[in-house]
């Protein structure tokens, strides 16, 4: 049952990703402007650089070549870093991404999780409201409107903790973008916990033990929060891929060596292949989350079935 759920789902996942590289291809086509721009260069220089990168080549066999390379991890040679491939570039790039992600999304679940139950246990209290007011906050402001106020505070203010840089949380210069890039998804747990919480809270089996005389605090923590967090099982895959993803800004204006900080360099210069690489590394660490969280979550909880 198991392996024939995790084939279809692959399936499924090289069919998304057949999508995701034929849509990111082709809009990279329609951009203006090529990615040869320096104005000293010669129409000869030019046109052996289209040869070289195979530019020259009829659009629908630049697409097939793509294609073919694209699924088996060769995302071609850097436009703007000469002899650079692609697919080497992103692994360098990409721990330090996931490192960050991970920071953040640790910080969002324990934050969350407690924030959550505090909403729950004394919720319509002005706790359930000031924790509404800041969960509110931190889910409108954008990241990188976060991570300014950082800087500004505690970095040139105060002079508390490093500007920019990236040597990890022990030396501080992870603190202000991890914080800045949790904030959004602190928010969700916090809400999506104390909406499971109220439930837990209201059902049959949290009424019994209250009667058999556990105490509010092993009646919230042991019984109720246990199986409010199965549950959110369905979010920490789509919310880790997001945080990943939303690395993009708070890595350019933290300075950090991320993916996303060479993404969004990449786009001014016009190079493609790191455009399409980056996007379809994105998308499948998106989909392998997803698929790792549901069968996380079928194995979990038994009333969940993997059809």
């Amino acid at each position: 049952m198991l392996a024939k759920y995790i084939l279809k789902r692959i399936g499924l996942m090289l069919l998304t990703l057949f999508l995701v590289i034929t849509a990111t291809f082709f809009l990279m086509q329609i951009m203006p402007g090529t990615p040869f721009h320096n104005p000293k260069l010669s129409p000869q220089q030019l046109q052996s650089l289209m040869v070289a990168y195979g530019l020259d080549k009829p659009l629908w066999y630049q697409y097939l070549i793509y294609l073919g390379h694209a699924f088996t991890g060769n995302f071609g040679t850097s436009f703007t870093y000469t002899n650079q491939p692609v697919s080497m570039m992103i692994a360098q790039r990409l721990p330090v991404s996931a490192e960050l992600g991970l920071q953040a999304m640790i910080i969002a679940l324990i934050f969350g999780t407690i924030f959550g139950v505090l909403s729950a246990r004394y919720r319509n209290t002005w706790i359930d409201g000031l924790l509404s007011v800041i969960s509110t906050f931190a889910f409108s402001v954008p990241s990188f409107v976060v991570g300014t106020l950082l800087l500004l505070v505690f970095g040139y203010v105060m002079q508390v903790l490093p500007v920019t840089g990236w040597d990890g949380f022990a030396t501080g210069t992870s603190i202000m973008p991890s914080i800045a890039l949790s904030l959004s998804s602190m928010a969700q747990v916090t809400a999506f916990v104390r909406s499971e919480m109220i439930e837990s809270l209201s059902s049959d089996y949290i009424l019994l033990a209250r009667a058999k005389g556990l105490s509010d605090k092993e009646v919230l923590w042991k019984h109720a929060l246990r199986n409010s967090l199965i549950p959110m099982l369905t979010l920490i895959g789509p919310m880790t891929a997001g945080l990943l993803t939303g690395s993009v800004l708070i890595e350019t204006i933290f300075s950090i060596p991320g993916i996303g900080q060479q993404f969004v360099n990449s786009i001014p210069s016009k190079d493609f292949p790191v455009i399409m690489g980056t996007t379809i590394v994105y998308a499948l660490m998106l989909m392998v989350m997803i698929l790792i969280t549901d069968i996380i979550t079928a194995f979990v909880d038994p009333r969940v079935r993997l059809d």
